[in-house]
């Protein structure tokens, strides 16, 4: 897939014309349509007006190539953090909703479980022996302090998880860096979920979350792995077609 192409068929094309007259030669050519200008993106000629233009140097940061894919899979790894940290946020919501009304929802579960046997016969299930529900019976003996801080701890970690989406969705350098010190703080926990259950869900989160870890240390050089924050840096420079073309203006004529 060309991630250039695509980005520019959804969002346009970067055009932009530099006040610096050799650079702006090598940006523009001119066809029977008109002035076609070079797009900084896909570094395909486009005949109109430039989307921007002024001084080189306050030219907008256009990726492409490798790094416009690796935006992709960024912004995939967002919308998961955001669909995680929705997904808490309810819980956390419920766990406050309930806190002070065990006794009535106790009463009404009570009342209900017979009612359901005779469906769970049916399909084989034996409410006695579900962890569901000796989860749901534990949650009755917690008092409305413990049941608050337990929706506190969850609408924190919904808030840590949409502070990721926000850093990663951005493409932000300390959105990089939280991103891997939150995830791989969390990694014991789920390591621990899964001896003692599992299941496709925590096995699949925590193959994501390790894949996450893993890509985002090695290909953005987090913690100086991979050349660090000087090649991080380079690479984006040298990604740049701008930068290309100055580095070819800047050369001598022989």
């Amino acid at each position: 897939m060309d991630f250039s192409l695509r980005s520019c068929s959804w969002r346009g094309h970067a055009t932009y014309a530099p006040d610096e007259t050799e650079l702006a030669a090598r940006l523009h050519v001119s066809t029977p349509a008109g002035i076609a200008w070079r797009c900084l993106r896909c570094g395909d000629f486009v005949v109109g007006d430039p989307v921007g233009s002024g001084p080189a140097d306050e030219a907008p940061e256009v990726p492409r190539g490798r790094l416009l894919r690796d935006r992709f899979i960024m912004r995939f790894l967002a919308i998961e953090r955001i669909l995680r940290g929705l997904v808490f946020v309810a819980l956390g919501a419920g766990v406050f909703k309930v806190r002070n009304s065990q006794h009535q929802l106790r009463a009404a579960f009570d009342k209900e479980m017979p009612l359901i046997q005779p469906l769970a016969d049916q399909i084989g299930w034996n409410p006695d022996n579900s962890k569901i529900v000796h989860f749901i019976e534990q949650g009755w003996k917690l008092s409305p302090t413990v049941l608050t801080l337990i929706a506190v701890g969850l609408l924190a970690y919904a808030a840590i998880e949409f502070i990721e989406a926000v850093g990663l969705w951005l493409a932000q350098r300390w959105g990089e860096y939280f991103a891997v010190i939150a995830t791989a703080i969390f990694l014991p926990l789920e390591i621990y979920e899964l001896t003692e259950k599992v299941t496709v869900l925590r096995a699949g989160a925590l193959l994501i979350n390790i894949a996450a870890v893993l890509w985002l240390l090695w290909s953005k050089r987090l913690f100086g792995i991979n050349g660090g924050g000087r090649a991080y840096h380079a690479e984006h420079n040298e990604a740049s077609l701008l930068t290309v073309e100055r580095s070819a203006v800047a050369l001598p004529a022989y």
